[in-house]
């Protein structure tokens, strides 16, 4: 398992789209999305198929760093397969709402907003980043600000997802 003590900057990028019309490249845009949406699928190795969890989530979006905070149990399944293979695809959306075709089949569809990224999934260890991860999680869950002391600290896994690559979009009726 990889264990990240300090946090650390990785430059992350967004990937090229082949729906450019769909594209969201706003910097606004892309962090009103981070905060709209509430969950967060990981996606993780898991042997022949993948493995895929929805999870609450914080994040971090400066300078060209995107970065989410996760808990979890102690241990498990998800902790089990990052400590194989670190490497990780997140997917979240919000805004879904079908879009009406009438009565012909293909012209249906939806509106939404959604990001996809790539990264290195880490289990974090020091109690200051665990606490920083904990605070973003609940703040973009509740909007509100809470502490967190070494019980707490002690009772739940952090997740880091260090972003190397991303994506977003939208489409909008």
């Amino acid at each position: 398992m990889r264990r990240v003590s300090e946090p650390t900057q990785t430059s992350c990028e967004r990937e090229r789209m082949r729906r450019k019309d769909r594209e969201v490249a706003d910097r606004k845009e892309v962090e009103a999305i981070l905060r709209r949406a509430k969950v967060l699928r990981l996606a993780l190795f898991d042997e022949d198929y993948p493995y895929i969890t929805p999870l609450h989530y914080g994040f971090l979006f400066d300078e060209g760093n995107l970065v989410f905070y996760m808990h979890g149990a102690l241990q498990g399944r998800k902790l089990e397969l990052i400590r194989r293979n670190p490497n990780v695809c997140v997917e979240l959306d919000c805004d879904v709402e079908p879009i009406s075709g009438g009565d012909v089949a293909c012209r249906y569809g939806s509106q939404y907003a959604s990001i996809v990224a790539r990264g290195r999934a880490a289990v974090v260890e020091a109690p200051e980043e665990k606490r920083k991860g904990l605070k973003l999680l609940m703040a973009n869950q509740t909007g509100r600000d809470f502490e967190f002391g070494a019980k707490e600290l002690s009772m739940v896994a952090v997740i880091r997802v260090a972003v190397e690559r991303w994506t977003a979009k939208a489409r909008r009726a």
